[in-house]
């Protein structure tokens, strides 16, 4: 990544489109499968600090989702201080119930138990525990939360506004997860959830290749998970560096905006940072592209469109003058 002055808006006379980088903050180990309760390495976190080109020369700022792990950690926590103290990171939450307390099951064999299938008063104490922790690193509550895994179905969020969170960032569109929640049909800007305190609601952007494709295919798949979510594979586009390809990417991003898009949101974890962490980012080669795969394309964002780069929480409190509708109605878990 170059050392350049700041970049500057190619268009400023279009419409602002905002755009929310963040990262899930966790442990290593995850994608291999395995969700540990105990002894998670967080060595990825120390790596943030190589982001900071994207604040300081891009003007992204970075909203960063914390796990419980993360927060506990005495080996993480300067770094996380450093990203909000000198690049502006928003400090948010991110839920790992498997390895926050209290634990009822040490085992990592298999996937964690769904968060609509653990008992409510469990599920909101590792909530708490988890926000406990933030706001002891924060001295200040946590307003911003996603979900790990996705795993938020709609019987779950009235325990975000309960404890205070006001954005939520756990849908993912186009997206149907076995035994999990259904997002195939949410909508890839934000919207008000309706009955929960004024949350807001701000999906990853995820879209179809073509609009009424996704119909299409939820009804000729009948909405059966495993068949639904293939489609995420072949006939949907992101921003997301580590899923989609730069021209992917830009292609998400020109299509959403003439949509009428008003935020654009990408993501990735920080533990793809870490060579060998990931089986997208096998070693410090593929480490150093991926950084500079988001670098080159947030350029190039801010040079095609007028772009604001804001974080969840700045999203949040400008979100009553933008005009966002009611969560539309629907079946699904968004």
């Amino acid at each position: 990544m170059s050392t350049n002055a700041p970049e500057t808006d190619a268009r400023p006379g279009a419409p602002v489109l905002r755009v929310v980088v963040s990262l899930d903050v966790e442990e290593e180990g995850l994608f291999s499968g395995r969700y540990a309760a105990s002894g998670c390495g967080v060595r990825n976190v120390a790596l943030l600090p190589r982001l900071a080109p994207l604040t300081r020369e891009l003007g992204f700022p970075l909203t960063l989702f914390c796990a419980h792990t993360v927060f506990s950690s005495p080996e993480a926590r300067p770094a996380l201080t450093w990203m909000r103290d000198h690049c502006g990171a928003e400090i948010g939450a991110h839920l790992h119930h498997w390895s926050t307390p209290p634990l009822t099951d040490t085992s990592a064999d298999g996937p964690p138990t769904r968060t609509d299938r653990l008992p409510r008063e469990l599920l909101r104490q590792r909530l708490r525990t988890l926000l406990d922790a933030g706001r002891d690193f924060q001295s200040a509550p946590l307003t911003s939360f996603r979900m790990g895994r996705w795993d938020l179905k709609d019987v779950v969020r009235p325990l975000l506004a309960e404890e205070g969170i006001t954005l939520d960032s756990s849908v993912c569109p186009l997206r149907a997860f076995r035994g999990g929640p259904d997002h195939f049909l949410a909508p890839a800007d934000p919207y008000w959830v309706e009955g929960a305190g004024r949350l807001l609601e701000a999906p990853i952007t995820q879209i179809p290749l073509w609009r009424p494709l996704a119909r299409l295919w939820r009804g000729l798949t009948g909405g059966r998970p495993g068949p639904l979510d293939s489609f995420h594979f072949w006939g949907a586009l992101s921003a997301n560096p580590v899923w989609h390809s730069p021209r992917v990417m830009r292609l998400a991003s020109r299509l959403h905006a003439q949509r009428g898009g008003k935020v654009l949101s990408l993501f990735w974890h920080s533990s793809e940072m870490l060579p060998g962490a990931s089986p997208n980012v096998p070693d410090q080669a593929a480490a150093d592209a991926l950084l500079q795969k988001i670098y080159d394309y947030l350029r190039w964002l801010r040079r095609n469109f007028n772009v604001r780069g804001i974080t969840a929480a700045r999203l949040r409190a400008e979100a009553p003058d933008l005009d966002f509708p009611q969560r539309p109605a629907g079946r699904g878990d968004w």
